[in-house]
């Protein structure tokens, strides 16, 4: 999903990751918020006790392939109503995404807002889902994944391929070369190995937090690396 903004393409960008760089998230806090809303205290420590293990097998996936982990995850959504989950899309935004937002993430933003750059989102999560991070946030555009949805309930697929890894890199070449971005003389900003890709497209790659892989790439590389936290800090990284 693209939302652009009625001000006009920019001819630089500040191009965002959300999960691990805008926000201390990741795909699997929010369908887990969604699953225990809908049951009882008692039920819901079970089923979470259930679902921790399960994560195991998740996190060896990520290991291997992003993409791949996004597919098989998002199969989880199979069977629940869509009026349900989209009733809890504000409450996750209170509860979950914005109390672990990074402060200094909102800082960032509002200075490439300042210097004239349009700000784009980046992500795998699920466009909904992000959709009131974007507002909070005046972002002018969001390239997200949306689930199939039938008869009132989701299937478990995606509408189109994951957005991940070289994915992330082909939607911002190709929405770069529909609203006249200068990539050169753009920013993004990612938190893992699996943002490498999106990282390369532009001029001015920043790892946020970054995993050891993408670490040890930004220091061979000389790419700034910003470590942003969730409590507030005296000063901050700059852009």
């Amino acid at each position: 999903m693209t939302t652009a903004s009625d001000s006009g393409s920019a001819r630089q960008a500040a191009i965002f990751d959300v999960d691990g760089t805008i926000t201390a998230t990741t795909i699997v806090d929010y369908y887990a918020y969604f699953r225990r809303r809908r049951m009882g205290p008692l039920a819901g420590r079970l089923w979470y006790a259930a679902f921790l293990v399960k994560c195991l097998y998740y996190l060896v996936l990520d290991k291997i392939d992003r993409s791949r982990l996004n597919i098989v995850f998002y199969r989880s959504y199979a069977g629940l109503s869509t009026v349900d989950i989209r009733a809890l899309v504000q409450d996750c935004h209170r509860d979950v995404i914005h109390p672990r937002r990074f402060v200094q993430a909102s800082d960032c933003i509002a200075k490439h807002r300042e210097a004239g750059r349009r700000i784009v989102f980046v992500t795998g999560s699920i466009d909904f889902i992000i959709t009131p991070l974007a507002e909070d946030l005046s972002v002018d555009d969001v390239m997200a994944p949306s689930l199939v949805e039938s008869n009132g309930m989701f299937t478990g697929d995606l509408n189109g391929p994951p957005i991940g890894m070289e994915e992330k890199a082909r939607r911002i070449h190709a929405f770069a070369e529909a609203q006249g971005i200068d990539l050169s003389q753009s920013y993004a900003y990612g938190d893992s190995i699996a943002d490498l890709p999106m990282l390369e497209t532009v001029g001015f790659p920043r790892a946020v937090n970054p995993d050891k892989a993408l670490a040890a790439r930004a220091s061979k590389r000389g790419w700034p690396v910003l470590h942003w936290t969730t409590r507030e800090c005296h000063g901050s990284d700059s852009p």
